[in-house]
């Protein structure tokens, strides 16, 4: 068995916490770079905090878009501008 702690990512994560995590872990293996096995388990936690932002900016573009057309009083949606 291993001793080191797996870290999970919890489903309701915020994604300011997630970002930060992202951080983490980038600093993490800068700083020290661990083993590959361990390498390869942060590789997969960083790409599950990824879909979580992704997730999370999905539904707030939406959220926008939304709002946008309810407050514009326009039936067409209004899509998200990035800038």
């Amino acid at each position: 068995m291993s001793s080191s702690p797996k870290t999970s990512v919890p489903n309701e994560q915020t994604i300011e916490s997630s970002l930060n995590r992202l951080e983490a872990i980038v600093a993490e293996i800068e700083k020290n770079p661990p083993a590959l096995e361990t390498l390869i388990e942060r590789y997969e936690e960083g790409m599950k905090l990824l879909k979580t932002c992704r997730e999370k900016l999905d539904a707030a573009e939406k959220r926008v878009e939304i709002i946008t057309r309810t407050v514009g009083g326009k039936e067409g949606l209004e899509p998200f501008e990035d800038q």
